[in-house]
């Protein structure tokens, strides 16, 4: 019956519709994702702090140590006064202009001094390691000043170049100049001979082979000698602003000992910490940026 054909049409159309149509979403699924995305964000911020803990529970012992021992007299507070005490003399000389005066004064020293010797202490580093001839002609020179101790030649700059910036800059400059030197000449020697001797295969210039071999596989062990010419920067800049300086974080520490401003001191000291700080993390995270084709598990080894 015609009648009969046109509903079994309609049925069979309606079947294929709702076949096609996406399924309704079952009761409570939307609610459900929303429950597992806030569990996952708080499973990661727990595991975040966890790891924050972990990392700063000898640290946030030793402030609170630092915090109550005084205030319980278990310290002389006259020698060791209390953290706040100290943070408190630290905003007063912010609020004063001298934090940033002396601040300002030690960056500016430490940066020209670090800048120098990057200029020039990796470049001679790379030629030392990769010409022999250029190795055999400075290596006696460098055995012998690398084996100085920078501040034992603090009073020989002072009289050759004054009191002023230029001696305070040299003696930064010649106690990075080794670290950045000899960790250059070691990278270079360390390459893998089986790279060098495929690139020479293939048909490599010598300046292809530099750039594209030697200079790639020295960085990361340039680095470790950047970080460490960073911290022998700021050593020898407190230990020079201490004896001739009118300015700067070490003349800062040294003037509040002499006048027995002990919270000052004591602050002083922790900002010379805060910049090596600030140039370590600065410094990995450079690091990071130029050898991102190292190996993720080789990154987290440092």
């Amino acid at each position: 019956m015609p009648s009969a054909d046109l509903t079994a049409d309609i049925s069979a159309g309606l079947s294929a519709d709702l076949a096609l149509a996406p399924a309704a979403p079952a009761p409570g699924t939307a609610e459900s994702a929303h429950e597992r995305g806030s569990a996952r964000l708080v499973s990661r911020i727990a595991t975040t702090a966890s790891n924050w803990f972990d990392r700063s529970i000898v640290l946030l012992v030793i402030v609170a140590i630092w915090e109550i021992a005084p205030r319980l007299e278990l310290t002389d507070p006259a020698f060791l006064p209390p953290l706040s005490e100290v943070l408190r003399a630290g905003w007063e000389l912010a609020l004063n202009g001298q934090l940033a005066e002396h601040t300002g004064a030690s960056l500016m020293r430490v940066g020209v001094g670090f800048a120098i010797s990057l200029l020039y202490a990796i470049p001679l580093g790379l030629a030392i390691g990769w010409y022999p001839r250029v190795a055999r002609l400075l290596n006696p020179l460098i055995e012998i000043l690398r084996n100085t101790a920078p501040l034992a030649l603090l009073p020989v700059f002072i009289l050759l170049l004054g009191i002023g910036e230029v001696s305070k800059i040299s003696l930064v400059v010649f106690s990075c100049s080794w670290p950045l030197l000899l960790n250059t000449i070691a990278a270079v020697q360390q390459v893998d001979p089986l790279l060098i001797k495929s690139a020479r295969t293939m048909g490599a210039t010598p300046l292809q082979l530099f750039t594209k071999v030697i200079l790639p596989g020295s960085v990361p062990t340039i680095f470790v000698g950047v970080r460490l010419a960073s911290a022998a920067a700021v050593l020898v800049l407190v230990a020079s602003e201490m004896v001739g300086a009118k300015a700067g974080l070490g003349f800062l520490i040294i003037y509040s000992q002499y006048n027995f401003q002990v919270a000052q001191m004591y602050f002083g000291i922790l900002g010379i910490t805060g910049i090596g700080l600030t140039f370590n993390w600065v410094l990995v995270w450079l690091e990071r940026r130029l050898t991102g084709w190292r190996p993720a598990t080789e990154g987290k080894k440092q």
